[in-house]
């Protein structure tokens, strides 16, 4: 037990340090992990992703918002976006917890590989999508947070893969998109774990100390270390070469993305 609360531990600096410094939330690196420790535990296999999935949102709220307080400080948060995005992200991420827990184990990792694969590949490319447009009005900003919430939730993230390239497209700079996609964590990992809860509250394969879908010795384990790693994260965006940090992470998505599909088969 000692060793799998050091990878919760180790998962959670990981996850905060890459929230604040890629602006993507951590999940994509929880996720897995999370998945990895719960088969350690020999927690039942059909609940295995939907508790992983759980888990990394409700611990996703913690690191957010350490994550664009930090970003706030240095005015890279474009506020009055997050205020016109917040209900399309709501309702997107809420719907889209209630979908994954309707899916099995099996689909769901086989979609988080897919979108691992996608991010990966977007990343070691580094392709950008080019600043062609202004934001658009506020039902398509609320369409907007809809698929962004959707896929979040389906993938345990906060929306940064997402959020971040819509935000550039749309000319804002590339420092004040992950600012505000850090923002943008916080509603997407609130709606994410209350409906992650509400849909696994009478499943009856879940271990003790679960809140639904929600693991608590893993999200306690998760946070304790996120909370801190998130701004020095912060830190490291302002002062480092991002793009060719991001080629780094994506070798690293791709193992991961390959160890899990092979798991799957």
């Amino acid at each position: 037990m000692e060793s799998i609360l050091l990878i919760y531990l180790a998962a959670g600096a990981v996850a905060g340090l890459l929230a604040g410094l890629l602006g993507i939330g951590g999940g994509l690196v929880i996720v897995p992990m999370l998945v990895f420790c719960f088969s350690l535990q020999h927690i039942d296999p059909a609940v295995t992703m939907h508790l992983a999935l759980g888990t990394s949102m409700a611990s996703i709220i913690f690191t957010s918002v350490s994550s664009f307080r930090a970003h706030h400080r240095r005015g890279a948060v474009e506020w009055p976006l997050v205020r016109r995005i917040v209900l399309g992200i709501f309702v997107g991420t809420f719907l889209g917890s209630c979908l994954a827990a309707r899916m099995s184990t099996g689909f769901l990792k086989g979609f988080f590989v897919l979108f691992l694969y996608y991010v990966a590949t977007q990343m070691l490319l580094n392709t950008k999508p080019k600043p062609s447009r202004q934001l658009p009005g506020n039902l398509g900003t609320f369409a907007v947070g809809n698929v962004i919430g959707a896929f979040s939730s389906l993938v345990g993230i906060g929306g940064g893969t997402l959020s971040v390239p819509f935000m550039t497209w749309c000319n804002i700079p590339v420092h004040r998109a992950i600012g505000t996609s850090a923002a943008i964590g916080f509603p997407i990992a609130i709606a994410g774990t209350i409906g992650y809860i509400v849909n696994g509250w009478h499943t009856a394969a879940l271990p003790a100390y679960s809140l639904g879908y929600v693991y608590l010795p893993a999200m306690v384990g998760l946070v304790a270390t996120s909370v801190l790693t998130a701004p020095f994260g912060v830190r490291l965006a302002h002062s480092l070469p991002v793009d060719k940090l991001k080629r780094v992470f994506a070798v690293l998505l791709y193992v991961v993305g390959t160890r899990m599909l092979i798991s799957l088969v």
